[in-house]
């Protein structure tokens, strides 16, 4: 069995793919022979998903995407913003960085370095010097010093790491000074930037957009802010633009996330980049949640158009990825849905279903064979009426001897059947739990059974039944007793309580991550199995 196909099945079918590699990972993953074989499909994070149906989005609505300065000058703040600048760069993160030393070569220095092992000859002290220099310039950056210092001293790395740590106490003694410039709060400081070079050069309309990552020193981390956020912005620059395209472009785009009702509501917050009586919230109706804020549009103010040169009216919409992905994916807290691995992580129905298997499979191609030639024919005669006696044969040569194995499957009580009702449950994880689903679902509870028939629906199914994992067990069994030569023993599953009871093992963490999350694991049902083996 070549795994390489499932691969390539794997591009054309998902889950037929995946219910097709479960079978090789159950028959090979304990076989020594073998590495344990496993089919990998990737999860997307929410937000980085988000962005890119937002890219999508305004990709098909005729806009050209870009990227715009992540490093804004204070000069551009105050262009923007105004005297209100002032108290607007509070929310900004400035850049600071070490200042370059004026290192000097002294006696004590030399000293120092030749306490260390180096003999220091007149070359050597001015290739040294020369090298000091030339960082203090600029022309030899952080990262290289120490390996400058090595040839200058033509020693190792390790030991012009020790000099520069022992000789030169001003490197540790820095402090970072801060300069102007900081990190963009809102994509609109980049926007004037790039329309400055593009507005004159290019033919109008301009319509651009830009998916990308800004900052904001928020006084504390909470459920609806981060110090780290994703904007989602465009721009249209016209002769003629006006509110009327913000209205346009926000029905367009969020549209294509599935809302259809909206509505635009003037923004208190005035922001002076903004035409007084332009900054507009756009509110989009959820069936579940009722309306939400989801963006905000303007026209660009012409006294801060004016300070870039701009001479066209710009309207820009913009909106936080975070805020979209939190509605589309039910999130009610921002920082367990961008850090989950900081909280209480989340698993989907596909990671807890990839890591729950069969325990115990027999590993010679012979006896697996053999089990599932059991399995099929406990099915055919599974409503039999006792008492009854299902046997069959499998002869092969194992340590070179040729041995008979009689299994005989049997149900002597009158009345009965040869297996319980639930021998064909099937397991399927549904909502983070895991469920055993009969395949019929007449006679239960009429709110257990709605209850099944969604598992059944839109549930993963794990490709395998109790009956199979009860004969895997059985034969493996049998496989022990061939190494062991026991030749005969008696074998028996009745009331499924869990899912050990039919050879099924779940992962340690996905089992810890169920209990833990009050999830369920439901698979009780009569199996009643009864067996006995002889092997001549």
């Amino acid at each position: 069995m070549k795994f390489e196909k499932y691969k390539e099945l794997a591009k054309k079918d998902f889950e037929k793919a995946w219910l097709k590699g479960r079978e090789v990972i159950n028959r090979k993953h304990i076989d020594k022979k073998y590495p344990r074989i496993k089919i990998d499909f990737g999860k997307v994070h929410p937000v980085k998903e988000t962005i890119e149906r937002l890219r999508q989005a305004y990709l098909r609505m005729g806009f050209e995407e870009v990227i715009n300065p992540i490093i804004v000058s204070e000069e551009d703040i105050y262009k923007q913003f105004g005297p209100e600048a002032m108290a607007v760069l509070d929310r900004f993160f400035y850049l600071a960085g070490l200042p370059r030393p004026d290192v000097g070569l002294g006696n004590d220095k030399i000293k120092i370095i030749e306490d260390l092992g180096v003999k220091i000859d007149d070359e050597k002290k001015e290739l040294l010097r020369e090298t000091l220099h030339k960082y203090k310039k600029g022309e030899i950056d952080g990262d290289d010093l120490v390996l400058e210092i090595a040839n200058s001293l033509k020693i190792s790395d390790d030991l012009a790491l020790k000099i520069l740590e022992k000789a030169f106490p001003e490197f540790k003694e820095l402090k970072a000074e801060v300069g102007k410039l900081t990190l963009r709060s809102h994509m609109t400081s980049g926007w004037f930037i790039t329309l400055s070079y593009l507005v004159k050069k290019r033919k109008l309309p301009l319509k651009l957009f830009s998916i990308d990552r800004c900052f904001r020193r928020e006084q504390r981390e909470d459920k609806s802010h981060l110090m780290s956020y994703h904007s989602a912005s465009c721009v249209i620059a016209d002769k003629d633009v006006d509110v009327d395209e913000g209205k346009a472009v926000a029905v367009s785009l969020l549209k294509q996330f599935g809302f259809e009702r909206f509505k635009f509501k003037l923004d208190e917050k005035r922001s002076k980049y903004y035409i007084p009586e332009t900054q507009t919230e756009v509110y989009a109706y959820h069936p579940k949640l009722g309306w939400l804020e989801i963006a905000t549009f303007g026209v660009y103010s012409p006294i801060a158009l004016a300070n870039y040169d701009i001479d066209v009216p710009v309207m820009n919409l913009g909106l936080g990825v975070e805020r979209l992905a939190m509605i589309l994916y039910n999130y009610d807290d921002v920082r367990k849905m961008v850090y989950p691995q900081f909280y209480n992580y989340k698993m989907d129905d596909k990671e807890i279903a990839e890591n729950i298997f069969i325990d115990k499979i027999p590993i010679l191609d012979n006896l697996y064979n053999f089990a599932n030639e059991i399995i099929s024919e406990c099915i055919k005669n599974k409503d039999r009426e006792a008492p009854y006696t299902l046997t069959l044969r499998k002869v092969l040569e194992f340590n070179k001897e040729r041995r008979e194995i009689i299994v005989e499957i049997y149900e002597n009580e009158e009345g009965k059947k040869l297996l319980g009702p639930a021998a064909l449950n099937k397991l399927y994880v549904y909502n983070g739990n895991i469920y055993g689903v009969p395949e019929s679902l007449e006679g239960i509870k009429e709110e257990y059974k709605e209850l099944l028939k969604k598992v059944k629906e839109e549930g993963i199914y794990l490709g395998f039944r109790y009956i199979d994992g009860v004969i895997y067990k059985l034969v493996s069994k049998i496989e022990e007793c061939l190494v062991s030569n026991i030749d005969n023993f008696s074998f028996r599953a009745t009331i499924v309580r869990g899912l050990s009871d039919i050879n099924i093992k779940v992962d340690e963490k996905v089992l810890e991550y169920i209990l833990k999350n009050n999830k369920v694991i439901d698979v009780r049902g009569p199996i009643f199995l009864n067996a006995k083996i002889t092997i001549k």
